[in-house]
């Protein structure tokens, strides 16, 4: 074998010309006179034409998928929509209720080859309980369909739950949200969430991608929102549009929130030697003299014990009763003393207001024996107003 390759190689590089390397790699990689053609979108998708395949399938490709229980009255209802719509485009399908399965498989009349993947698709969004009038659009060309599995990204149910609420939100309000600006239709159903929409304006790669942060509580959807939004205003400005847009991007730090620490045991020091064996049952009975009494006696003592404990019981609960019936406790004072406490109190008055007015009469008379003209004067000249001097002057 090695000589055969030897001798292979050999004669090739015979053949080739001098200076030239024909086994480089990458060697038809060579400019095409359509790739740098202005005219040419590369990104349209072209309707197809029934004249490109004239000859049809030579083979027979189907798929089949499950569908849930719950589903079944609606596929049932919904069927002949779904089975018109296939035909159109050559498509058989087949609902077998009683393996709870759908089928599709290409027919004679196919042209498409691409159709059967769309019809799959088809099925397997039928299955996730969308509706069926959404699920048809599958068909066209432009649109195209993811389903994220969510299920095993939370082990505990309860924190699935409620991660999953996140993407929904108040009254459907979040999911609404990423709807308009991804362009997208989703659907969160059990355990995986449906989107339609189109690979070319990223919607779906943003569904997936805000999804999966919201169920690894990585980033709650309402901050992608926000970016989304951001991003939109900013790709009206066609200055920007080569530029960078992280700096105009909000930053969302995660914040570590302090969980209360568990209450650990006092750890007692330790000793060599293992604590003093307690008491048996036993040895308890024999210290009371009971483990010697018959088993009458026994059953009287703890009969006894129960009737006293009883006994206790019950009359701290009459005590308790009786005690909303207890009258408060009244004025033992009898009328006279009151009387004559009311009379002792109105002379202590009358004399303290005789002696006011005794005060005041004689400060009265003491003020008038007191009065000179000489202070009168005195004071007058004390009690005028001293000119202020001018500061106009300095």
């Amino acid at each position: 074998m090695a000589s055969e390759d030897e001798a292979n190689a050999a004669a090739a590089a015979a053949e080739a010309p001098e200076g030239k390397n024909w086994r480089r790699k990458g060697k038809h990689d060579k400019p095409k006179p359509w790739d740098e053609d202005p005219n040419i979108d590369h990104w349209k998708i072209e309707k197809f034409d029934p004249s490109w395949n004239e000859g049809g399938m030579l083979e027979v490709s189907s798929f089949s998928t499950l569908f849930p229980q719950y589903r079944e009255k609606y596929l049932q209802e919904s069927w002949p929509i779904v089975k018109g719509a296939l035909k159109e485009h050559g498509i058989s399908c087949e609902l077998n209720l009683v393996e709870g399965s759908m089928t599709v498989s290409t027919t004679r009349k196919t042209r498409d080859p691409y159709i059967i993947v769309k019809a799959r698709e088809l099925i397997k969004l039928l299955s996730r309980s969308v509706p069926a009038p959404q699920a048809i659009k599958i068909l066209d060309d432009e649109m195209n369909c993811d389903i994220i599995k969510i299920g095993g990204l939370v082990r505990n149910k309860e924190r699935f739950v409620k991660r999953r609420e996140r993407l929904l939100g108040p009254n459907l309000s979040t999911l609404k949200a990423i709807e308009i600006l991804t362009g997208c239709y989703i659907l969160v159903q059990g355990n995986t969430v449906a989107a339609m929409g189109s690979y070319t304006g990223r919607g779906l790669k943003q569904v997936r991608r805000i999804v999966e942060d919201c169920m690894k509580n990585i980033k709650h959807p309402v901050y992608h929102i926000k970016e989304l939004l951001i991003k939109r205003e900013l790709a009206k400005n066609p200055a920007l549009a080569t530029e960078n847009w992280d700096r105009f991007l909000p930053k969302f730090k995660k914040k570590n929130v302090k969980q209360k620490k568990p209450q650990t045991k006092e750890k007692k020091p330790y000793t060599p030697f293992p604590p003093p064996q307690q008491p048996s049952k036993i040895d308890a009975q024999l210290e009371t003299g009971e483990y010697f009494m018959s088993e009458k006696k026994k059953s009287a003592k703890k009969w006894q014990e129960k009737l006293e404990k009883q006994s206790g019981k019950a009359e701290e609960n009459k005590r308790k009763r009786e005690a909303a019936f207890v009258p408060p406790k009244e004025n033992t004072a009898g009328p006279s003393e009151s009387v004559k406490t009311a009379n002792d109190n109105s002379e202590i008055a009358d004399i303290a207001k005789s002696l006011k007015e005794k005060a005041k009469e004689f400060r009265k008379n003491k003020t008038q024996e007191n009065v000179r003209v000489e202070s009168y004067l005195a004071s007058n000249e004390e009690s005028r107003p001293k000119k202020k001097k001018s500061t106009n002057s300095k």
